[in-house]
């Protein structure tokens, strides 16, 4: 969600910090702020609106100083504007603090410190932890935040500077994402490692409860008791390369054409043709373990949500498990009936959304087995579970997931085909699937090829407010994907449906101005979405369809469609969902919307 970068060496800080921020300027956010540490004196600036509204202010001048934090905020306490941006400050102003995350107890804390007489200055619940390390500040400052974090309940991931002590930085974390990066003579202090790829690909990851003490030559990792942990330093692989536009006019259409690749990189190594199964190390499960379940819950949110009903029907029709698919936001406040035969999936891009996080820790203190589908090595749910599938899509920048939607349908397929050919599927089922799952990142190329078309077809429906979309089976969870994808970017209201349920309710809404998006492929239900095709007809509805290659029944009724080749019918999302990707991306530009960086969202949601 929101940004953090801080640094230490012997380099301006100011300046590094700023370009290092813009790096995570996809995560989402509504103003940002820097603060700097130089000749005992500590400078803050901030403003409402993007980082370039910051540089704006500052006009060239940027404060001196080698230790710096930096922050993009978005709003949680408190509306965007420069009083509750961060860097926050205590009344002295000789503490700076960015944080990402809730402090819960916050209103108590603060009538209490307005008690003792601090005045404070902001609505944000930030300000209150500046205050309160302030309070507890007597000798060092790594001593006042550990202090101050033994009064606060919530979650937090921030790094704090104080002129009284210049050459220290503190960082923390509890639910939110922090993580060290690690060079020589410098080190440094982000929420995402992308930030950091310019100058370093060494970092440590924190844990929740541990506290990080950092100087130019070196650092030191505490828990919350002030005793010292010690910690891997991991490699990042990915480069700065690899997160630029590429000559694309967005990272989103960059990151729908990718899907390729990102497939590839999903399936390689994990294809056992002759066995007709998947390999999967990463889950730690025995073949004994996988015959011992005997219900599946799959949690997630968002886009991912969508994934995991596709892994429902994959799981019970393929593997023949009964499986529940759950709101993460919700199942972590429900009493779930959960066991050790129980496996819990959580679906995560980034494997830091809180929601998701918390209902696999619920779930793991239930004694349920929990595993993870994440894209971002190292993160907070790959380590939570220990186990998993990595989805090796690569950096997703766009906030509006694509690429990573794809990969995870195709990790749940191979996660059906490994359980299923323990319980259900024959070999020669097994290679059927196989070779489906080879074919596809060929597939995807034929339908990408046809973004031309999409455009022109995006151009004549980007003044519709609304959309019906409708699908089947299989496919109605892409039918609720592609209606996201058109929310979330081009700000068109928009209902995805199970083409049947129409009749009860929203058949109500055709007449001929309302575009309605029907996924036809050719399938086990395909006869059943012709009827509802023409039902939608008959009202004058003007019909998009997504069908089979060679399909003339359903074409000679839409007014328009969009072929893709043929797969299995567990397979067919990760084909049909790819044009509503392209139509929401054409829409959004034709409707001049901020495709990358879409309003109110955050690309990592880390708080509730």
């Amino acid at each position: 969600m929101c940004g953090i970068v801080g640094y230490i060496g012997n380099r301006d800080g100011a300046a590094l910090v700023l370009e290092a921020l813009k790096r995570l300027e996809y995560r989402g956010y509504d103003s940002a702020g820097l603060a700097t540490v130089s000749d005992g004196k500590l400078t803050v600036a901030k403003a409402a609106g993007r980082i370039a509204a910051l540089e704006a202010r500052l006009d060239g001048n940027l404060p001196k100083g080698s230790l710096a934090i930096a922050h993009t905020r978005w709003a949680t306490h408190g509306v965007p504007n420069e009083a509750n941006a961060h860097p926050h400050t205590d009344g002295d102003g000789t503490i700076a603090l960015v944080h990402n995350g809730i402090i819960e107890n916050a209103a108590t804390l603060r009538k209490r410190l307005r008690e003792r007489g601090h005045t404070f200055r902001s609505d944000t619940d930030t300000e209150v932890l500046a205050h309160l390390i302030s309070e507890l500040y007597t000798d060092f400052l790594e001593d006042a935040v550990i202090s101050a974090l033994h009064m606060i309940e919530g979650t937090y991931g921030i790094a704090v500077v104080s002129d009284r002590d210049p050459d220290t930085l503190v960082a923390a974390r509890m639910g939110s994402p922090i993580l060290i990066g690690v060079g020589e003579g410098e080190n440094f202090v982000a929420s995402d490692a992308a930030a950091l790829l310019e100058h370093t690909r060494s970092v440590v990851y924190l844990d929740d409860g541990e506290v990080a003490v950092l100087r130019a030559d070196g650092y030191q990792i505490l828990d919350l008791e002030t005793a010292k942990v010690d910690k891997p330093v991991t490699t990042i692989e990915w480069d700065r390369q690899t997160v630029e536009r590429g000559g694309y006019r967005h990272f989103m259409l960059k990151e729908i054409m990718e899907q390729p690749a990102s497939i590839r990189d999903t399936l390689r190594g994990r294809l056992l043709r002759e066995q007709g199964t998947a390999r999967l190390g990463g889950l730690r499960m025995s073949d004994d373990d996988l015959l011992e379940i005997e219900r599946v819950v799959i949690t997630a949110c968002g886009t991912s949500w969508h994934a995991a009903l596709i892994g429902e029907y994959l799981l019970e029709e393929l593997a023949r498990l009964p499986v529940e698919v759950e709101y993460a936001s919700e199942f972590r406040y429900r009493n779930p009936i959960l066991d050790d035969k129980t496996l819990v999936i959580g679906i995560s891009q980034s494997g830091e959304t809180a929601d998701t996080l918390a209902a696999l820790q619920e779930a793991k203190q239930r004694g349920a087995r929990t595993i993870g589908i994440v894209n971002v090595v190292g993160s907070t749910i790959a380590r939570e579970t220990g186990a998993g599938i990595y989805i090796h899509a690569g950096p997703e920048v766009g906030v509006a997931s694509t690429k990573a939607f794809t990969c995870q349908l195709v990790a749940l397929a191979l996660l059906t085909l490994r359980i299923g050919r323990l319980r259900s599927l024959s070999v020669l089922q097994g290679r059927d699937i196989v070779a489906a799952l080879e074919a596809l990142p060929g597939q995807v190329e034929a339908v990408l090829a046809k973004a031309d078309a999409v455009e022109v077809l995006a151009k004549e429906f980007a003044s519709s407010p609304n959309a019906l979309y409708l699908g089947r089976g299989y496919n109605f969870p892409v039918a609720l994907e592609g209606a996201l994808k058109l929310k979330e970017i081009s700000y068109v209201h928009a209902e995805g449906y199970p083409a049947a349920e129409m009749k009860h309710g929203p058949i109500a809404l055709i007449d001929e101005l309302m575009p309605v998006v029907v996924v036809a492929p050719r399938d086990a239900v395909y006869q059943k979405i012709v009827s509802n095709v023409q039902e939608v007809k008959a009202r004058s509805g003007r019909v998009i369809a997504i069908v089979t290659d060679g399909d003339d029944e359903i074409t000679s009724l839409a007014d328009h469609t969009i072929s893709i080749p043929k797969t299995i019918d567990p397979l067919t999302p990760v084909l049909s969902v790819l044009p509503l990707q392209l139509l929401a991306y054409h829409i959004a530009v034709q409707r001049g919307c901020d495709v990358d960086k879409p309003r109110n969202l955050a690309k990592s949601v880390t708080v509730e």
